[in-house]
């Protein structure tokens, strides 16, 4: 209300103009970056996930990769109900580590087949969301393999996998993220390759054998006679190092890589 002067000299007040409403169809939203970054990788796992529960192609064929190689060595490591003293330890790395790699291999195939990927590259989306939701992807079916794959190793080794399930569980979320990391990158790297099904492992192994040997080791001192939590604590806070590593030389690499 702004005071003025009438003809007969006195003070009226004007009232202020009304205000202006906008259009509803004017008013932006703002989205924080932190947020849109969320949503992008999100979404992008929600897409593989959505495509896999249709198909089930890459769960089936890892799961039954893993169930076999378990039984295989099964076969050859027990003898007389009796299994060899610290064979479960590497077994169950390494049915992980083979049938992470068959699922790694397939994790852009899809993409590549159905000309999805220069979509997904060219939308206005952030390269490291991309990188993680193809990441978290593998990481919940890599999951899903292991729900299987840990018991069965426990029944055929008679393996006590489960006496220290919080560090059993610690050490085999940070051993397959670590895996997991770096070979999302690599499989992202040859997907244009002719020859990645080949490439893949011999890149993948040499990179990620810290981390298969501290898993064994770490799980091997969990399996123990008597238990050796101190040095399967160690074990585990080297893997978490491994990951920090992985995760953060990933990110960073992620953007020229599928540039070029």
């Amino acid at each position: 209300m702004n005071p003025a002067l009438s003809k007969s000299g006195q003070v009226v007040e004007e009232s202020a103009p009304p205000a202006i409403e906008q259009p509803a169809a004017a008013r932006v939203t703002r989205v924080s970056p932190v947020t849109r970054f969320a949503r992008s990788v999100f979404e992008i796992t929600r897409k593989d996930l959505l495509v896999e529960a249709r198909t089930r192609e890459i769960l089936y064929t890892t799961i039954f990769f893993a169930v076999s190689c378990v039984m295989v060595f099964a076969f050859g490591f027990v003898r007389e109900g009796r299994p060899v003293q610290d064979a479960a330890a590497g077994i169950l790395w390494i049915a992980i580590a083979f049938s992470g790699t068959l699922a790694l291999g397939r994790a852009f195939e899809r993409e590549r087949h159905g000309e999805t990927l220069r979509a997904l590259l060219i939308a206005p989306i952030d390269r490291p969301a991309l990188y993680l939701g193809k990441l978290l992807g593998i990481l919940i079916l890599l999951a899903a393999v292991e729900v299987l794959v840990v018991p069965l190793v426990a029944l055929m080794f008679q393996a006590a996998l489960f006496s220290h399930a919080l560090l059993m569980i610690g050490l085999l979320a940070a051993g397959t993220l670590g895996f997991a990391a770096v070979g999302t990158l690599f499989a992202a790297m040859l997907v244009r390759a002719r020859s990645r099904d080949v490439m893949l492992p011999v890149l993948l192994y040499p990179i990620t054998v810290p981390v298969i040997i501290a898993g064994v080791r770490g799980t091997a001192a969990l399996l123990a006679p008597e238990a050796d939590l101190p040095m399967a604590r160690a074990w585990l806070s080297m893997l978490v190092f491994f990951d920090v590593v992985f995760v953060t030389l990933a990110l960073w690499t992620f953007e020229p890589v599928m540039t070029e």
